[in-house]
């Protein structure tokens, strides 16, 4: 089976599953595993590269006021690679192709590939995402397997959270300028961690906060998980957070940690790194309780 894949956490499933072999070609921003980067990209991107976070944000809602995509389609390069399975989403209009385009242009293609559309917003609707691929890939046996070898990870984190007398009390940030709640399955991942969001909630989408919102919520603690960010990348906001935190709204109510975690890698990608995600998470939140796997970096301290 030939396999197109048009965003990152649709390629990390199909590379979780043994499919790597089966990728003729990925998104423009596919980056895991290394071994995607070099396959064609069938995808493009109208966001200039060096746009700040403010001018990103605007951008974005002036694109989706208007209906118009912030991704394009490389037909001609679909065209070529003859994928027999288009893997893509209609859970954020921000981050990939439009789904209507998307089977448009299977339509015009040769055979008329199959269009899988993954839309998970909770943490058992990524796991489903995963069985789904495996099902449309002939290897649903082998997805039910490694599907139940995440389970395990997840029962060990939420087990030893069991131990933690008080609960935290924190706001998960997507984005610092302006800000963003948390939403989808990354309050589930902050329960299971031993944690309470006190913004975002479980299955709606994430939406934009004032700084006055996340003072009046007085966390314990602030996670920033920028979408689509490296640690470095976010770093470049830390300003506007330092400004914000000076407000007189944080008098009494400054977080007495602050953590930063790579949110390109992590956190925002529903697929199945999201368990990565809660070890990194859950360490943060207790170290003593929950320490890090080997293989993973830890959320940077800010204060």
């Amino acid at each position: 089976m030939r396999i197109a894949s048009l965003l990152p956490s649709a390629t990390e499933i199909i590379c979780s599953l043994g499919l790597l072999d089966s990728l003729v070609g990925v998104s423009h921003e596919c980056d895991y595993p290394l071994q995607v980067a070099d396959l064609p990209k069938v995808t493009n991107s109208f966001i200039p590269e060096n746009a700040s976070s403010r001018e990103i944000d605007s951008l974005v809602r002036e694109k989706l006021k208007n209906n118009k995509a912030l991704y394009s389609l490389n037909e001609s390069m679909l065209e070529k690679l003859k994928p027999d399975l288009i893997v893509t989403q209609a859970l954020c209009d921000v981050c990939a192709v439009a789904e209507e385009e998307v089977r448009q242009s299977a339509c015009k293609l040769p055979g008329c590939p199959k269009v899988l559309n993954l839309s998970p917003m909770t943490l058992n609707q990524v796991f489903e995402s995963m069985l789904e691929v495996g099902r449309a890939a002939n290897c649903e046996e082998h997805a039910k397997s490694v599907v139940k070898a995440h389970q395990e990870r997840i029962d060990e984190v939420v087990l030893r959270s069991r131990r933690i007398t008080k609960k935290h009390r924190l706001v998960f940030l997507e984005w610092i300028d302006p800000p963003f709640s948390s939403g989808h399955w990354t309050p589930e991942l902050i329960s299971m961690a031993g944690g309470v969001e006190l913004i975002g909630q479980s299955n709606r989408p994430s939406r934009t906060l004032s700084w006055r919102e996340v003072a009046n919520a007085k966390p314990d603690m602030l996670f920033i998980a920028a979408c689509g960010y490296s640690v470095e990348r976010t770093k470049r906001d830390l300003s506007v957070l330092e400004k914000a935190l000076a407000q007189k709204e944080f008098e009494f109510a400054r977080p007495e940690r602050i953590f930063l975690a790579d949110g390109s890698q992590y956190f925002n990608r529903p697929g199945p790194r999201l368990v990565d995600s809660l070890e990194i998470l859950a360490h943060a939140i207790d170290p003593g309780i929950h320490p890090l796997p080997l293989n993973l970096q830890p959320a940077i301290k800010v204060i």
